[in-house]
């Protein structure tokens, strides 16, 4: 996603014609990273957080005439002078849209970055698949895979993501006609009243939404100095400073300015806003997405951040 005011280091103009051929290869070894992460941070699904036909366990209660004696928990019960019914959670499916942002400003990598933006969106992404598809979820993709409930999903997924053609700025979402969760993950460099302008309306349909914010080291702490020469990988615009360290202090008041803008508005509509990295492990995103998919806000943990 394009923005006049990301500076970034200069992208080979061979990277960005090849775009369709390196997305092909990166996301295999996506996918494989991404099913390693979720068997690493994921045991199970927390349910849906209300009572219903799941498997597991959410509460005792006292037992009521006319129920099921099958359901009556006697170890429990024998504890004390009442009888009790063991229930489960509700589990029934959910559809939940998956999208990651893969035009050129996502293959930014510096130094001291682990892996680019884009790497790091696709793996999430697929990670969130892949734990999802296990809880028996629909995962769609906006624009590149209709909704599905298939312990293969992250797969197909993976594999729409290959075929499908390259796209800009934020996903079309028409095709999404009952409320469902939506899940976007990118850098979002767009200022911000421009990227609510998108979002605000899709609250008002009755998404629920969860935005992943992926950004390098390089794009928070500026840490070029001497005569450098920036472009931006969407528009070309370049910007040549003889004494790039002057630049530092005005590039990160404008660019925290921006994200506490976006979060905040975030936060209005109902919807959750997680900064990540791409020098900290993704499973800290990862879980902070599933926590709050999960209806547990406060055991989503990002890198500190609530």
């Amino acid at each position: 996603m394009a923005s006049i005011g990301h500076i970034v280091e200069r992208t080979p103009s061979g990277e960005v014609l090849s775009r369709a051929q390196q997305r092909a290869m990166l996301v295999p070894d996506c996918l494989v990273e991404a099913r390693r992460i979720a068997n690493t941070v994921i045991s199970g699904w927390h349910g849906r957080r209300k009572r219903g036909i799941g498997e597991n366990f959410w509460q005792f209660r006292p037992y009521s005439e006319g129920e099921s004696l099958s359901r009556i928990d006697w170890r429990r019960s024998a504890r004390d002078d009442h009888t009790y019914v063991r229930d489960r959670e509700w589990e029934a499916a959910h559809t939940i849209w998956l999208w990651a942002d893969l035009s050129p400003s996502m293959m930014y990598k510096s130094t001291l970055g682990a892996v680019s933006k884009e790497s790091r969106a696709l793996v999430l992404m697929l990670a969130l698949a892949e734990i999802l598809a296990r809880s028996g979820e629909r995962i769609g993709c906006p624009g590149v895979m209709e909704p599905v409930s298939a312990r293969n999903a992250a797969e197909r997924l993976a594999t729409a993501i290959m075929l499908s053609p390259l796209s800009e700025g934020l996903p079309e979402t028409s095709m999404i006609r009952n409320a469902s969760d939506l899940v976007l993950i990118g850098d979002f460099l767009d200022p911000a009243d421009k990227v609510m302008d998108r979002l605000a309306p899709l609250a008002r349909r009755g998404f629920r939404g969860h935005m992943v914010e992926i950004a390098d080291p390089a794009e928070e702490v500026f840490p070029y100095a001497g005569r450098t020469e920036f472009t931006d990988p969407e528009t070309g615009e370049k910007l040549t400073a003889g004494r790039a360290e002057i630049l530092q202090e005005d590039y990160q008041r404008a660019y925290l300015a921006r994200r506490d803008s976006l979060g905040s508005s975030l936060r209005h509509l109902g919807w959750t806003f997680i900064p990540h990295r791409t020098d900290r492990p993704a499973s800290e995103a990862l879980v902070a997405v599933h926590m709050y998919l999960s209806g547990m806000p406060g055991r989503a943990t990002h890198g500190g951040l609530l």
